[in-house]
């Protein structure tokens, strides 16, 4: 009986306490009570707009309106200037490129391609006046559209095809007395419906945020936080903190977890020691596209069929378009789990006169930078959006095609469903060479997930990486981790170790077990 005391005291113990001390060694370093309280505050306006002589006229254009709220807010125009949200376009460093000024202005993407020759229609979304061709002119203050993000009526709403401009009819006297602090309703309005409806795009970024639960989105829910778009996404001077990595290259200004939670925010050791590899968003974000449907590709090679010489198109079960003449073949997915990848902010992306290389295809429209030698690389989560687009068969460059007309016989694609005039007409346009030649290329484009993320009891598990089969980081590369991967020589080592940890504590028992009984002996 002594004996196994003597045993358990000097060898069972110790192992139990050196488990628990590797264990919670590191104590949570966020104090999450006192950041709900401070989230939890609600926005009071200081100033009522609806008090301003100034606001209580008949505005003659929308131009007006921005005139107006610049003489009171002075300065705010000229930053807008400098805003990407205004100029779509940021001067960065790309790897292999130098210095570029690159944005939605000039770029490309696999769901509409791009906004060359489609201004009207695309930049309903601009945060501005009247971008309706190449003359837009973006050193004018008073094109700037200030009710886009700050419009708190709910009435707002930009015309389809107006360039940018309000729609006709709408209570512009209302709205401009109801401004304030951006909503999720503002930023939603565009950033929701990218890629022309509402979660196309991203994934991450639709309606149901508005009213869903906190297990869609714990930091929006409204059974959570509650929390809106600029509580995390702040601005200085009007540029907002944070990337989109369809138009971006570069790895500053972005908002992050650790803004918020620091870079140790969990109780468990282990865990915070995964953080300098591993994004929050790849364990926190198990799915996306949680309530409705996002978009995972977009086959353009189809597009332009009619049924009994009309366009047509077909819906699947829950109300996505399968084929439309309009869009050709497109396939859609709900609840969907990411793909992961490494990622170290920084990007770079297809242009126009850049040529194809075709023996590393699909063509990648944005590319990720990142690796497991990197230091500032992270495991992240990604939504891969594949597709097929034109490009000219003899200069092997992407085609512009021109897809949105104000009537028929403008060459618009979604009008005049000719693909060879569309190209033509869309080439023309942005003043790029074109054989004549078309064919279409596979292609990828890949979006970061950053939001809907999930209430801890839903974030991952060890099993759901840490094994071989079907684990989420299956196609990470370039380090070992435990479960998944498989060296013959690490393995070996690992379980060497193991023994001879169990020979080291069974030795130190029986060493302490013969001190014993020979001190007893000589007592």
């Amino acid at each position: 009986m002594k004996n196994s005391i003597i045993f358990f005291l000097s060898v069972v113990i110790p192992l139990v306490i050196i488990t628990f001390v590797l264990r919670d060694s590191y104590k949570e370093n966020t104090n999450l009570e006192e950041l709900k309280t401070q989230y939890a505050a609600l926005h009071i306006s200081s100033v009522d707009h609806s008090q301003h002589k100034e606001l209580q006229k008949e505005f003659k254009n929308a131009h007006e309106i921005t005139e107006t709220c610049i003489s009171c807010h002075n300065k705010r125009g000229e930053e807008l200037l400098s805003s990407p949200h205004f100029t779509w376009e940021r001067e960065a460093y790309i790897e292999g490129r130098g210095i570029t000024y690159i944005g939605k202005r000039n770029l490309l993407n696999n769901f509409c391609t791009g906004i060359f020759s489609n201004e009207p229609s695309c930049n309903r979304c601009h945060a501005g006046y009247g971008w309706a061709d190449k003359d837009f002119d973006f050193t004018n203050q008073y094109n700037v559209d200030c009710l886009a993000c700050h419009d708190n009526s709910g009435l707002y709403d930009k015309a389809r095809g107006g360039s940018g401009y309000p729609t006709p009819g709408i209570d512009l006297k209302t709205i401009v007395q109801s401004v304030g602090k951006p909503k999720k309703e503002n930023c939603g309005y565009c950033h929701f419906h990218g890629g022309g409806g509402n979660n196309v795009k991203h994934g991450d970024l639709e309606l149901a945020l508005l009213t869903a639960p906190r297990t869609v989105d714990v930091h929006m829910g409204v059974d959570g936080a509650n929390l809106t778009c600029v509580d995390c996404h702040t601005a200085e001077n009007h540029v907002m903190k944070g990337r989109y990595y369809g138009l971006s290259s570069e790895n500053t200004n972005r908002a992050t977890c650790e803004q918020c939670h620091t870079n140790t925010p969990h109780t468990v050791y282990k865990l915070n020691e995964h953080v300098a590899k591993i994004a929050c968003q790849t364990c926190h974000i198990p799915r996306y596209a949680k309530v409705n449907a996002t978009k995972m590709r977009w086959d353009w090679s189809t597009a332009t069929k009619k049924t009994e010489g009309m366009p047509y198109e077909m819906l699947d079960s829950l109300g996505n378009p399968v084929y439309s003449s309009e869009k050709g073949d497109q396939q859609w997915a709900v609840n969907a789990i990411p793909d992961y990848l490494w990622f170290n902010g920084t990007a770079d992306h297809h242009l126009l006169s850049d040529k194809i290389d075709f023996d590393n295809l699909p063509l990648k429209i944005n590319t990720l930078f990142g690796s497991s030698r990197d230091k500032n690389s992270r495991i992240v989560p990604v939504k891969i959006h594949t597709g097929k687009q034109p490009y000219d068969s003899e200069y092997h460059t992407i085609l512009q095609a021109k897809l949105w007309g104000p009537h028929p016989g403008v060459g618009a694609l979604w009008l005049d469903f000719n693909w060879e005039l569309a190209l033509k007409t869309g080439m023309d346009y942005v003043g790029l060479p074109y054989s004549g030649k078309w064919d279409f290329v596979e292609s990828q484009m890949f979006l970061p997930v950053n939001h809907m993320v999930s209430p801890s009891s839903e974030a991952l598990t060890c099993t759901d990486c840490h094994t071989r089969n079907n684990s989420r980081l299956q196609s990470i590369e370039g380090i070992y981790i435990p479960g998944k991967s498989y060296n013959a020589t690490i393995d070996n080592l690992g379980k060497l170790l193991i023994i001879f940890s169990f020979i080291g504590a069974l030795s130190h028992a029986l060493f302490r077990y013969i001190s014993y009984k020979k001190l007893k002996a000589n007592n």
